[in-house]
């Protein structure tokens, strides 16, 4: 059965349909007599207003669109949590996209946010969304990046220092006394992976040990855990003795592959993870990771794309970069 329309209601009111809107929309302009005719009609004919046209119609949808990297990976939910606080205690609903670290879906999801007539658009990049983003502003859409930089400086945007994030952890792995290191990430041209290995790196080199890189597609448990098979494969003496992963997915699979194949953590091979997601406390070896605060970082991304909506616009568009944290746990110190 079809889903009954206001003009179903209005000819079994037997009013015109400019009186159903008013007596649900604008009760007071009509009589009581009219409201209490068109409501019994709406009622037997299970009538719901579209408010999502009206909202249009209205000249707002009252929608939020978002896209993220990997709903998958719990980073990403919190991140989404956090915007949500922020936009939903402003009256607006958020609309996903989850890129699934594909460039191809992200442009998708931006072009669709475009057609749904979203009121703002809140961006985790995964690839380069310059073109889109400069699309969104000529639409007159306001845009908040998080987990990401805009280059052109146009854009507010909230992230975290990855570049410290590396170091500290690498300086951690130096400090507890390894040296033959490895780092294991995906996809080098996201800028998240690239500036993490670049403080790893730069951290090793001042440290004087070596630092073996893998990069792989995807940042998922599986592909950590088959990393973690070959490490173990590996005679002792050339094997890694500390891995540092490129998110805490990457590193529990790891550190999975690695007890399978009857591998001590952290004795044989310490590991570090890079988020510090809720399962990496209660890991099978608790995993020590460099935590981003990601339900902060949404909530913050939301907050200076509410502050946009309502025409609080700062010059230059604000740029907020967050600390990273190093969590010590025994996946590192036993």
């Amino acid at each position: 059965m079809r889903r009954a329309g206001i003009r179903d209601v209005a000819d079994l009111a037997g009013v015109s349909i400019s009186s159903v809107s008013n007596a649900l929309n604008r009760p007071d302009a009509v009589s009581e007599q009219l409201r209490t005719r068109v409501r019994a009609a709406a009622d037997q004919l299970g009538y719901v207003p579209l408010r999502a046209a009206q909202q249009l119609r209205a000249g707002r949808s009252g929608l939020i669109g978002m896209t993220v990297i990997s709903i998958g990976n719990p980073f990403f939910a919190e991140m989404l949590e956090g915007a949500e606080e922020a936009t939903s205690a402003a009256g607006y609903q958020v609309m996903l996209g989850n890129s699934d670290d594909s460039v191809q879906r992200e442009s998708s999801y931006l072009e669709l946010f475009e057609l749904a007539h979203v009121e703002g658009v809140i961006v985790s990049p995964f690839g380069d969304v310059t073109p889109a983003l400069s699309r969104l502003r000529a639409q007159q859409i306001p845009v908040t990046l998080v987990d990401g930089i805009d280059e052109q400086g146009l854009t507010p945007s909230v992230s975290l220092d990855n570049v410290q994030g590396g170091r500290m952890a690498v300086r951690h792995l130096v400090e507890i006394g390894r040296r033959r290191l490895a780092f294991v990430g995906a996809r080098e041209e996201v800028r998240q992976t690239r500036d993490r290995l670049r403080g790893a790196a730069s951290f090793a080199e001042q440290a004087g040990v070596p630092l073996d890189i893998t990069i792989g597609r995807r940042t998922t448990p599986r592909l950590g855990s088959e990393i973690g098979a070959r490490l173990a494969a590996m005679p002792a003496h050339e094997r890694p003795d500390a891995v540092f992963a490129a998110n805490d997915l990457l590193a529990c699979g790891i550190v999975h592959g690695l007890l399978a194949a009857g591998l001590r953590v952290p004795d044989d091979v310490a590991v570090v993870g890079y988020d510090d997601i809720p399962f990496a406390s209660i890991a099978a070896v608790p995993l020590t990771s460099v935590r981003q605060p990601a339900r902060a970082m949404g909530r913050r991304a939301g907050e200076m794309l509410v502050a946009l909506l309502r025409g609080e616009t700062q010059q230059p568009p604000p740029t907020e970069v967050f600390s990273a944290e190093l969590v010590v746990r025994a996946s590192t110190v036993g």
